[in-house]
């Protein structure tokens, strides 16, 4: 962490924890037949990408669904299998951020979309009694809001620039290997956090 002054986190496996084969089942469990083939983390269909960078509006999003599904499926099924993915924020790591904003700038940079924005902000006010992961952090960057996702080299010089971080300062966390070269190659310092690992094992004391 010498030199470090600024810390970008990514969100989901990273902060939150999350599961991407429970949404393919829920939807699997509503009668799409080939979810997989759809969307996956890697190899998002082009539906996924835009409702992401914002290009795709909420009920834009469920209506495309439905061809897909049987028509006894309605908008709050569509949206609550795709939902699914999202589990819990462990409280070590939401105190792990209280701990490290007190010496670095935090800044979150996740790609997600607006039905997962309001998703995740409500577990963690049920679970937690914080009504926005946003209080963690001296800014929030969501794909669906700036119109660009990782690995896209737009969405960490977005936070470079407003924030004018020297990239050389700058720590990125993330769990997806192309989305951490991608901010190497901007001349960020990134870790790529692969499991069992998690960010208390980062920053736990020698």
């Amino acid at each position: 962490m010498q030199g470090i002054k600024h810390i970008i986190f990514d969100l989901g496996g990273v902060i939150l924890n999350i599961d991407y084969k429970l949404t393919e089942k829920a939807f699997t469990d509503l009668g799409v037949k080939n979810f997989s083939e759809l969307y996956s983390q890697f190899n998002a269909n082009p539906l996924f990408e835009d409702l992401e960078t914002g290009r795709v509006e909420n009920d834009a999003f469920v209506q495309a669904m439905k061809p897909y599904l049987p028509e006894t499926a309605g908008p709050e099924a569509v949206i609550g299998a795709w939902n699914a993915m999202l589990l819990d924020f462990p409280v070590a790591r939401l105190q792990l951020l209280q701990q490290l904003r007190q010496h670095y700038d935090l800044y979150l940079l996740s790609n997600t979309n607006a039905i997962h924005l309001a998703a995740f902000n409500a577990i963690l006010e049920k679970t937690r009694g914080i009504p926005s992961l946003d209080v963690f952090f001296d800014k929030s960057y969501y794909s669906h809001q700036i119109g660009y996702r990782k690995p896209e080299k737009e969405a960490y010089q977005i936070i470079l620039d407003e924030n004018s971080l020297q990239p050389e300062q700058t720590l990125f966390i993330d769990d997806t290997l192309p989305n951490v070269e991608a901010a190497r190659a901007l001349g960020i310092q990134a870790i790529h956090l692969q499991p069992p690992k998690t960010i208390l094992d980062i920053f736990r004391p020698e």
